[in-house]
């Protein structure tokens, strides 16, 4: 099925291994076709550890989704040696990439699946809410560090994350929904638009 992401590469913990037996199996059979038992395909122990964990599939994906959230908010750096733009390409590119291997079509179509679960369960409300956070805060703080570096300009860093972050959550939907790869080309090429015409300081701003 190709390379799971780093972090669920090599389990070590239980909940590890658990954690990567759901990503592999949301990523074949997605929301829809999803089961704790297509779930224990994928999981190397004994299944009956993921009864005893978990009573249904809901639950059982709302604890992924929580500790993927866990693992991106420990991913992000607290600092880095590129500077704004770099960074703010940098986060776009790894939502936005110009082509999904099949396995991260099914992981992003899967995801798509559970986010409309939360227009009607308050669970998937909540959990998607803090996703959205956690990134949003994310592109704030890579905003205002060009802001004071004098390479962005002065605007409203939260509402400007918040188009960001409203335009790729779009286009993820779009890719997987119909749209294709070109979506998210089509979507990229406006948001570098959107970011030169918007964000960037011109010569006389980023000297004064």
């Amino acid at each position: 099925m190709g390379e799971t992401p780093p972090f669920l590469a090599d389990p070590e913990t239980t909940r590890e291994s658990i954690m990567r037996a759901t990503y592999l199996a949301l990523c074949e059979h997605g929301y829809a076709g999803l089961t704790i038992q297509r779930i224990g395909e994928s999981f190397e122990k004994s299944k009956s550890l993921l009864y005893h964990h978990y009573d249904d599939k809901d639950e059982l994906l709302l604890a992924f989704l929580q500790f993927m959230l866990e693992e991106h908010e420990s991913w992000v750096p607290e600092s880095t040696d590129d500077g704004p733009r770099e960074r703010l390409d940098a986060v776009i590119d790894a939502m936005l990439p110009p082509e999904l291997a099949a396995e991260h079509h099914g992981f992003t179509a899967a995801m798509v699946e559970l986010r409309a679960q939360a227009a009607h369960d308050e669970r998937y409300r909540d959990q998607f809410a803090e996703h959205d956070r956690v990134f949003q805060a994310h592109l704030v703080d890579v905003i205002e560090d060009g802001i004071e570096a004098g390479q962005f300009r002065d605007v409203d860093a939260e509402a400007v994350a918040a188009f960001l972050g409203t335009t790729v959550a779009g286009a993820m939907t779009r890719r997987v929904t119909g749209g294709g790869d070109r979506a998210a080309t089509t979507t990229r090429e406006a948001l570098e638009s959107y970011v030169d015409r918007v964000l960037l300081a011109d010569e006389t701003e980023a000297e004064a």
